[in-house]
């Protein structure tokens, strides 16, 4: 992988490979997927705009139509209805269903661990439950959360048609140099070719999203050696290294 990603190897790999119908993974086919990361990357304005002035259709999918594909949920919470507050934090309670699928997470699971793999100084992204809080992210009932999970959705279905497509098999089944073969064309939007550009639109928001997971927990602080604010029973001063490093020894 290029600059923005460090030199890890995931915890685990899924060497073999089957074959998929490259047209219709998840119920979608490769342009419908487009379509969809499109009309997420573009943001609720652009959903409201399905059809074109002179009456034809703009291949982009309506506000309905993409609610619809992104609000699909695999559980029945009540209280998932009601209007958005933050959460209760003296007594929790869940206040909206996770969306995302089993296949989903584990596709975002192993997409988490090629952004931030597996090191000698920490746990990959997935075993840290990078993808899990993705999942409650994109699940959260507020307008620009429903943006990102009609994008991250999107994203997964065209991850899994690309993989198919170009090794016969689901991003979970790719060896991780075909992993990086996928991901190395997506990775940066500047440079992207422009049939990939939609898709690293979403691979940057997931990115961004493993980023936060990751270095928000114990083990990603210590990674970045980060200490926080400590108590400490007196001050002496600045280490004598840092006064000698700015000439001041």
């Amino acid at each position: 992988m290029a600059d923005h990603e460090r030199d890890r190897a995931p915890t685990s790999e899924h060497e073999g490979v089957r074959e998929r119908e490259p047209e219709a993974v998840e119920g979608l086919t490769r342009r419908r997927a487009l379509q969809v990361l499109a009309a997420g990357a573009a943001g609720a304005a652009a959903l409201s705009t399905g059809a074109c002035a002179d009456g034809t259709d703009s291949g982009v999918p309506d506000a309905e139509d993409a609610a619809s594909f992104a609000g699909a949920t695999r559980g029945g919470n009540p209280r998932a209805a009601g209007t958005p507050t933050d959460p209760d934090m003296v007594s929790p309670v869940v206040w909206w269903d996770l969306v995302l699928t089993e296949d989903e997470l584990a596709t975002l699971a192993s997409l988490c661990d090629v952004i931030i793999p597996e090191d000698e100084h920490s746990p990959g992204a997935a075993a840290l439950g990078a993808h899990a809080f993705i999942d409650e992210w994109v699940s959260a009932p507020y307008d620009g959360n429903r943006e990102d999970l009609t994008l991250v959705r999107g994203g997964l279905v065209w991850l899994d048609i690309e993989s198919a497509e170009r090794f016969g098999g689901g991003f979970t089944e790719l060896t991780l140099e075909q992993k990086h073969a996928i991901c190395d064309d997506i990775c940066w939007a500047a440079n992207a070719a422009p049939e990939y550009r939609v898709a690293a639109r979403f691979f940057d928001r997931v990115r961004d999203l493993t980023s936060t997971a990751f270095w928000t927990t114990a083990e990603g602080m210590a990674d970045l050696g980060f200490v926080g604010n400590r108590p400490m029973p007196r001050f002496d001063g600045p280490p004598p290294e840092v006064l000698e490093r700015l000439g001041l020894a």
